[in-house]
């Protein structure tokens, strides 16, 4: 399993980007999201267990980065330490 992998279950991506790649896909997503559609965000971040407390402090606190670059970050690290956690316990 790796992140595209993980990631393409929710979004529509090419398999082959690479790290910087799919990080500015996945900012360019969110930014879609965050102006179009709210509650599929919502369900997304739900769904890939975000800690909404964090984001909501992260959101407050960021400065210089734009909501959908803390959002797009805030999931990729999620979906990070889930990938870690499986290849851990699946040994």
């Amino acid at each position: 399993m790796s992140l595209i992998k993980i990631i393409s279950k929710d979004f529509d991506i090419n398999e082959n980007l690479t790290d910087n790649q799919l990080r500015e896909t996945m900012i360019d997503a969110f930014a879609y999201l965050v102006d179009n559609d709210f509650p599929k965000l919502i369900q997304i971040l739900y769904k890939a267990d975000v800690d909404q407390y964090k984001l909501k402090e992260l959101l407050e606190t960021a400065e210089g980065r734009s909501s959908a670059e803390i959002i797009a970050d805030a999931y990729m690290e999620r979906q990070m330490a889930k990938l870690e956690t499986w290849k851990k316990y699946s040994k």
